[in-house]
């Protein structure tokens, strides 16, 4: 097979995007731990979402979720209510804390990619954003 020289920088790069991810980097620079994830899948839920519901967003087993939602109450980022439909199922829904911490997480993370591009134009940020969320799109 002849390897396509842009596909494999494609895959370069996201290779070392997820090592990064791995080692947590952005989430270390503005004190976020592993729990904050949560955090995000609540947020960009949408809807109702339940500890088997980070589970499968976040790809890990129900017993990590757990531990991982578990950490986020303790922390009062996010506190579980009882389903109206079905007593024995709780949803977690974010607290005004959970909200602060992830407003933090946002700038700080946009600082990051603001460094990173400050040297780009306008139209070189607009390009990038675009494809990348194309990208992404595509990996659904």
């Amino acid at each position: 097979m002849h390897e396509d020289k842009d596909i494999a920088a494609i895959e370069r790069a996201m290779v070392a995007i997820r090592r990064r991810q791995r080692r947590r980097a952005l989430a270390a620079a503005d004190g976020a731990g592993p729990e904050h994830d949560v955090l995000d899948v609540i947020e960009g839920a949408g809807g109702p979402v339940t500890v088997t519901g980070v589970a499968e967003a976040l790809g890990v087993d129900q017993p990590r979720a757990s531990r991982l939602v578990a950490a986020a109450v303790t922390g009062g980022l996010v506190r579980r209510e009882a389903d109206q439909a079905d007593g024995r199922r709780s949803h977690l829904v974010l607290t005004g804390a959970g909200r602060a911490a992830l407003a933090r997480a946002r700038e700080s993370r946009q600082a990051s990619f603001a460094a990173v591009t400050r040297t780009w134009t306008a139209a070189e940020r607009a390009e990038f954003a675009r494809l990348l969320t194309r990208f992404v799109e595509g990996l659904r």
